[in-house]
């Protein structure tokens, strides 16, 4: 629903509102028997902008004269051989392959270095093996560890014989790098995909995966007559057992929404058929006039900002002062199959304003996005902005990208024929499932994420107690299968959003129209949003943009609570006048501090927000459900 737009502003404190809104004075919608609104999806515009939405909604791919039994054919297929290939396009994969062998067949020069190569590093271990033979210290090694590489950091790796073992594993696995690389005509993204997949392989042989190879298990089977091994069989067997039967491992139950974790008190003021829209309760006596809206990721639960009360932002922006909103996603079944991006703007950000305006009328929102939210928040800001819709004061992304053309390692996943193939295997159920996902994000840091669980759990017999962000972490979600294909293709393949090609109601929408103050932070450690991908931000916008460049990873440096220790971070602010400079060079001109970069984000939103008022109302009426809502429990 959309109300007509009003006139420019004449008065300081009027916001004008997104042009064919007609929410005023709204009500709250009535609830089915299940709790869901009976707002109907539908297009947004009027007849021909909706039209334009909805053809513009669509994956952009080449028209599909088949019948439809022969896409069921080929999704069927496709499906049956990912069983194999654990997702992965065994066309793809063989593309990259094919590419080099071809170029390595045409490249003699390239094979006799190679060869030199593996003559120079079996003399240079023949080298340190003789010396270990003749010395009773620990030779010097031959080859160091990549510093990320923790596998070998143990002294007793430096005893015979296994020195010896892990030294020519790395000069392999060092050798197997440069047969991919450096192929004179081999494709960057094949040469990526190649490195990718003989890392993988590598890493499954890796002597620290084996209990005769490595010396720390022999240890610890020595110290404890091999109780560490039966142990580590029963966890073996519980995590098979979990598997089999679909059940969430027991110690989860020690981290329930709204008694363990996401406990800061509120109440859900609108749901509809995608969202629960939580206002928090105050904890101070005067706050903030301008509210915060905030749009997590829905590849996971919204709570990883609310965690345990040590632990939540939510929490520490109540304490700040501030009237924090939070948008709690729908877990989407098959039903949902037909959602789109811009379903997700529509039903999760627009209608989430309009009802902040419905309880707050005429104040500006401090709207916040992290990662996937971040990217549909950037979107829609965009939009309101190309329609002279003022409603947002400032924009704050948090390890959110909006360029893609260096998104990490994630790209290995991105190509054409990759999502063909999860087209297919999304096709088959409606939506990607939380298994696929983590599986796809586990490959990507196999060693941290696989190997070292596996010889933790399984070879020392030690499991770590749960702690709470662990368990947000096996708290996943689905994606609708449109949404997520129109995601992948337009932003990550094409990345229609920088290059102007990215649609909004039938029209495209520019990042460089947004006028308000951005926040963007980033992570030193983070594999799905790499921080100088993030900080294009602020090359991408004409605005004033705060970066704040944060210890640790995608998830644990935004997570990052005032006292946790072993905690820094850089932050500057360029106005938009300001010339702008790449991102080492603004490493190198920004001094690190010590401790959370939450408390430069509280100054940051304190500039931005009025004096202190009394608190606001809890919602527009009679609440739908306390906090944490229904949503959330969703699996």
């Amino acid at each position: 629903m959309q109300r007509k737009a009003r006139e420019p502003a004449m008065m300081p404190r009027e916001i004008r509102r997104q042009p064919g809104s007609d929410r005023a004075g709204a009500q709250t919608v009535p609830e089915t028997a299940a709790g869901i609104s009976k707002r109907a999806v539908k297009p947004a515009g009027d007849g021909t902008g909706g039209a334009a939405a909805a053809r513009d909604s669509q994956p952009e791919r080449a028209p599909d004269t088949d019948s439809g039994i022969h896409q069921t054919l080929d999704h069927a297929t496709q499906v049956w051989l990912s069983r194999f290939t654990h997702g992965l396009s065994p066309a793809a994969v063989m593309g990259a392959w094919f590419d080099w062998a071809t170029h390595m067949a045409a490249a003699p020069g390239r094979q006799l270095r190679l060869a030199e190569k593996a003559a120079e590093k079996t003399g240079k271990y023949m080298r340190y093996a003789i010396e270990c033979a003749n010395s009773s210290e620990p030779a010097h090694r031959c080859i160091e560890p990549l510093p990320q590489d923790r596998r070998f950091s143990d002294d007793a790796w430096q005893v015979k014989p296994f020195n010896l073992i892990h030294q020519g594993f790395l000069l392999q696995q060092q050798w197997w790098h440069n047969v991919v690389t450096g192929v004179p005509g081999v494709s960057a993204q094949h040469e990526r995909e190649l490195q990718f997949m003989t890392r993988q392989m590598l890493d499954v042989f890796s002597p620290s995966n084996f209990l005769l190879t490595n010396p720390e298990v022999l240890r610890k089977t020595r110290n404890t007559a091999g109780q560490n091994l039966l142990h580590g069989m029963q966890h073996l067997m519980e995590d098979a057992r979990n598997v089999m039967s679909g059940q969430s491992p027991a110690e989860l139950d020690d981290f329930r929404p709204g008694r363990d974790v996401a406990t800061a008190e509120g109440k859900v003021v609108y749901r509809n058929r995608l969202i629960e829209l939580i206002q928090y309760a105050p904890l101070t006596q005067t706050v903030r006039p301008e509210p915060i809206l905030i749009v997590p990721a829905w590849i996971m639960k919204y709570y990883i900002l609310d965690l345990s009360p040590r632990n939540s932002m939510v929490r520490y922006l109540l304490e700040q002062g501030h009237t924090v909103f939070m948008i709690s996603w729908k877990n989407p079944d098959a039903g949902d199959r037909d959602l789109t991006l811009d379903d997700y703007r529509r039903l999760g950000i627009m209608e989430a304003l309009e009802v902040i305006g419905e309880i707050l009328p005429d104040r500006r929102i401090q709207s916040v996005g992290y990662c996937l939210g971040g990217t549909l928040l950037a979107i829609a800001a965009a939009a309101m902005a190309r329609d002279g819709d003022d409603r947002l004061g400032t924009i704050s992304l948090l390890a959110s990208q909006v360029d893609f053309t260096e998104p990490g390692e994630l790209q290995l996943f991105i190509n054409e024929s990759q999502l063909a193939f999860l087209d297919s295997v999304m096709w088959r159920q409606g939506y990607l499932d939380t298994t696929q996902m983590a599986g796809a994000f586990q490959m990507l840091r196999s060693n941290d994420l696989v190997w070292s669980r596996v010889v933790r759990d399984y070879l020392m017999g030690d499991r770590g107690p749960m702690f709470d962000l662990m368990a947000w972490n096996a708290d996943a979600t689905r994606m609708p299968y449109r949404m997520h294909s129109e995601y992948l293709r337009k932003l990550y393949l094409n990345n229609d959003l920088v290059e102007g090609r990215f649609r909004v109601e039938g029209r495209t929408v520019h990042l460089s129209d947004i006028r308000v103050p951005i926040f963007a932070v980033g992570t030193l450690s983070d594999h799905v949003a790499p921080w100088k991908s993030v900080f294009k931000i602020d090359m991408l916008s004409d605005t004033d943009v705060t970066f704040a460049l944060t210890s640790g990873g995608h998830n644990a440096g935004i997570v990052s609570k005032p006292g946790h220790p072993r905690r820094s971070f850089r932050v500057a602010t360029r106005k938009e006048a300001d010339l702008h400079v790449d991102a080492e060079t603004w490493v190198e001109k920004t001094p690190e501090r010590d401790g959370s970069w939450w408390t430069a984000w509280a100054d940051w939103l304190a500039a931005h927000a009025g004096k202190p008022v009394a608190p606001p109302r809890m919602g527009r009426g009679a609440p739908v459900a306390d906090a944490p809502g229904t949503y959330v429990f969703q699996k």
